[in-house]
């Protein structure tokens, strides 16, 4: 059955960043994926996480940093990066921001990304 999704439900956040999520838990009820439009602003950065999902992400402007346990890497507008469950990662952006498209397998929820405090 082919469902339109009209809007995203938009995400609060701390640190300016803005989620629109169009597939997911909270907009669609959807648990098995996640799909949401984020924009970061200049400078932001975000506690270290280790989800127990998979996350796949298409820069769509900016940079995108990535650190890992192998080091840290830039992805840059037109690149995408993955992630697979259990790694642990810190995501921010340069000074220009960023936006990009999250796609989470299965869908992301608070309960199950486990960020640094």
């Amino acid at each position: 059955m082919v469902r339109k999704i009209d809007s995203a439900t938009r995400i609060p956040v701390p640190g300016g960043k803005v989620i629109d999520e169009y597939v997911g838990r909270v907009n669609s009820g959807e648990s098995a994926i996640s799909i949401a439009h984020m924009t970061a602003p200049a400078g932001w950065d975000e506690p270290a996480q280790a989800p127990e999902f998979a996350e796949y992400t298409l820069v769509l402007k900016g940079t995108v940093i990535v650190e890992h346990a192998e080091g840290v890497t830039e992805v840059h507008a037109g690149q995408a990066f993955a992630c697979e469950p259990g790694e642990k990662i810190r995501y921010s952006c340069g000074s220009e921001g960023a936006e990009y498209v999250a796609v989470c397998l299965p869908a992301f929820s608070p309960e199950t990304v486990h960020r640094d405090e």
